[in-house]
């Protein structure tokens, strides 16, 4: 599942896990990465949101492949709390840098709807080095465990990254759905909390066939009303931090305040 049944627009929050343990930079303990986890949904669920993706942000730098087991366990533990206290919140899982092996097990554990995955065809250049798609094990993979209800939402051109080959972005955005399986498609500016380009959801949208499109990042107050008439939702982080610091919770009269700036 994509998008809530009859809901016209998606206003996703995103659910900034602190430091595992285990993480390059040291957290504050699972019980504390999870009481803050809690909180942010929360905040979400309360204010308006139609749902949230739960990503392990505190763990940078991040893996380029594969990340170890005790991330998939406590991730797992995270979201499942996350799916009991929230049943009818749309729900999310971003294994990062991108795995989607790991993302596609933590949500069939957990009960989540769908994994977002950063680059699902093609390769890009980014800080964790030369990261590829691999959609035809990824899509094999998810058959295999009885996850086929979990969807994939996939980035095109994906934040903190270039393409190794060039290609024009409308190509690369039909790819992800009609050959690549995505149900949903995101497309994001060039880092954390900057804005899209509004040309390249225009110019991608005809091509999905129908499935959503989504604006990944940069979504503020004051660019959330014309999101609303380019895009089919809008997956909102930083603007919905205390401070728009990503190291503090989320405000709940932001996400009020969002909500409302997108129509909803």
């Amino acid at each position: 599942m994509i998008r809530r049944e009859g809901e016209n627009f998606t206003f996703l929050g995103v659910v900034h896990l602190l430091p595992l343990p285990g993480a390059p930079r040291r957290g504050p303990g699972l019980a504390e990465v999870t009481r803050r986890a809690l909180h942010d949904a929360d905040a979400l669920a309360e204010g308006g949101a139609s749902g949230m993706i739960v990503e392990n942000l505190g763990d940078a730098p991040f893996a380029r492949v594969a990340v170890d087991p005790h991330v998939v366990a406590m991730m797992t533990a995270v979201v499942a709390e996350i799916r009991s206290r929230h049943p009818a919140m749309l729900l999310g899982v971003n294994v990062l840098r991108n795995d989607a092996i790991a993302a596609l097990a933590v949500a069939a554990a957990a009960g989540a709807d769908f994994v977002r995955v950063n680059v699902l065809v093609g390769a890009v250049v980014a800080d964790q080095g030369i990261v590829e798609g691999d959609a035809h094990r990824w899509l094999r993979y998810r058959r295999e465990i009885e996850a086929e209800r979990v969807s994939i939402a996939a980035d095109v051109r994906v934040k903190h990254a270039a393409p190794l080959g060039a290609r024009p972005l409308v190509d690369e955005a039909a790819d992800l759905v009609h050959r690549a399986g995505a149900s949903a498609v995101i497309v994001t500016g060039k880092a954390t909390g900057a804005s899209a380009d509004p040309a390249d959801a225009e110019a991608v949208r005809p091509a999905l066939g129908g499935a959503p499109l989504w604006v990944g990042s940069g979504v503020t107050l004051g660019s959330a009303p014309p999101w609303r008439a380019r895009a089919d939702g809008a997956i909102v982080g930083t603007a919905l931090h205390d401070g728009g610091r990503l190291d503090a919770p989320i405000d709940p009269a932001r996400v009020v305040a969002m909500a409302r700036a997108l129509g909803l």
